[in-house]
């Protein structure tokens, strides 16, 4: 049973920890009751991978509803709308990763190849028992122990752990297609999934200099009712989402580099210095300085940063 009503979507920024392949939520602290606070559905910038290791719900996957209990993994690629509902505790445990850079890996210098593989993974997300794809629940469940363990090499066994899952996942995901052709019945029609190219156009050309009509056009739409359904759905203009995903960027490229601020803006995209500057204030309540000046006090923020796209953010 399907959502019967539009509602707002909320996006959550995740950041990879610098040096490492993936992020990883774990512990006790992911011993909660899922979706009591929640009034929507997210979406990530990242590749969510989910293990239920205790308990049962619902998973929201855009328009779908999933039952799910223990020993249960999710797959859920990045900008897919979803959200996780229970009414007791639950045990949870995720990991977070970048798949274009995973794909990079595993297809060195072919980016034909990369876009075929991203393409594949990145159309659904999924929901199965560990019994049925055994292969792929241990792989996931051992890149979380590395990830909990830290033991020596555990960077380079995690990397090379993602890359054997990603194979697994285009291999699963091929075969779930084929299947579908089989049996189809229509295309998914739903708001989020109508804007999804535009989003994923954004995570990749976000330096360049992009119009409205740009993004339209990536989801065979006319610029006003693109930005109808893009405003409805994300509670966002199209500009200022840009925008959004270029700050992020910006924190990112600060956190890892000594360039200057004209420089980062740039390389994110504004075409000017105050442009960056007013924007970084919109969404940061601060100033690229200030931030840059304490970057220690605002790392975990960024590291978890959760934005609430809503009307009058």
């Amino acid at each position: 049973m399907g959502r019967k009503k539009r509602e707002t979507i909320e996006f959550r920024f995740y950041e990879v920890p610098q040096g490492q392949d993936c992020l990883a939520l774990l512990g006790e602290s992911w011993i909660r009751i899922y979706g009591i606070d929640e009034k929507y559905l997210h979406f990530h910038n990242l590749f969510e991978v989910g293990y239920c290791r205790n308990g049962s719900g619902d998973l929201v996957l855009d328009e779908e509803v999933r039952k799910y209990e223990t020993a249960m993994l999710s797959m859920i690629p990045a900008n897919y709308p979803h959200t996780t509902i229970s009414l007791v505790p639950n045990f949870w445990e995720y990991i977070f990763f970048d798949s274009d850079q995973i794909l990079a890996q595993i297809y060195p210098g072919n980016p034909t190849k990369q876009r075929e593989a991203a393409e594949i993974i990145g159309k659904n997300a999924d929901l199965v028992y560990e019994y049925q794809y055994p292969e792929m629940a241990e792989v996931i469940k051992r890149i979380m122990e590395e990830m909990r363990d830290k033991k020596p090499y555990y960077i380079e066994t995690v990397q090379n752990l993602l890359k054997a899952f990603v194979l697994m996942l285009i291999r699963y995901q091929s075969q779930q297609e084929a299947a579908k052709k089989m049996n189809i019945e229509g295309e998914d029609d739903s708001a989020m999934m109508v804007i999804r190219p535009s989003l994923e156009y954004i995570d990749t050309h976000f330096a360049e200099a992009i119009k409205v009509s740009d993004l339209a056009a990536q989801c065979n739409l006319s610029e006003p009712h693109f930005r109808r359904i893009f405003a409805t759905t994300i509670n966002m203009s199209p500009i200022d989402y840009l925008n959004l995903v270029r700050i992020q960027n910006a924190c990112k490229i600060m956190n890892k580099t000594d360039h200057s601020m004209e420089v980062v803006a740039s390389e994110c995209g504004f075409s000017t210095f105050s442009t960056f500057n007013r924007n970084f204030r919109k969404f940061l309540d601060t100033s690229p300085y200030q931030w840059k000046k304490n970057k220690d006090n605002y790392e975990n923020k960024l590291l978890n940063y959760n934005i609430n796209a809503l009307k009058g953010w």
